[in-house]
């Protein structure tokens, strides 16, 4: 019982058209763009970059708010990240930790007998921060 196989041989030098497969509308399916219209890969790569600066502007333009405002949060996060890394490596020092804290102690402590215990000491310092906002503010 042994099972006979035709294989035919396929002439792929042969100018001839192949046919499609009877029964199939090959109308309908999708086909390829002519040789000739094609473009290579680099230029399709050089087009890109000529439009690139032309696009970036176009797009600068319309997102001009929301891309400096992204900006800003991301380095004012940064900022954040680097001070606090900073301010943890100080405090990892011997000794600086509670010698910072001690300085920030007294230093409290002096502002508030110094400036908010008298009522003429308030004034007075409220008339300062009032000489500085109208410095910076240009008022």
């Amino acid at each position: 019982m042994a099972l006979e196989q035709e294989f035919h041989s396929i002439d792929v030098t042969s100018s001839t058209s192949t046919v499609a497969i009877e029964g199939v509308d090959t109308q309908n399916l999708p086909k390829l763009p002519p040789a000739g219209k094609s473009q290579t890969q680099w230029q399709q790569v050089s087009q890109f970059l000529e439009q690139f600066p032309d696009n970036l502007n176009r797009f600068w333009q319309a997102y001009q708010l929301p891309l400096i405002a992204v900006v800003v949060v991301l380095a004012a996060t940064v900022t954040l990240r680097v001070a606090i890394a900073i301010l943890n490596a100080i405090n990892d020092l011997p000794l600086l930790e509670p010698t910072l804290e001690l300085i920030g102690i007294v230093y409290s402590t002096w502002f508030v007998l110094r400036y908010l215990l008298q009522a003429s000491t308030r004034q007075e310092l409220w008339a300062e921060i009032r000489a500085l906002t109208a410095q910076v503010l240009g008022d």
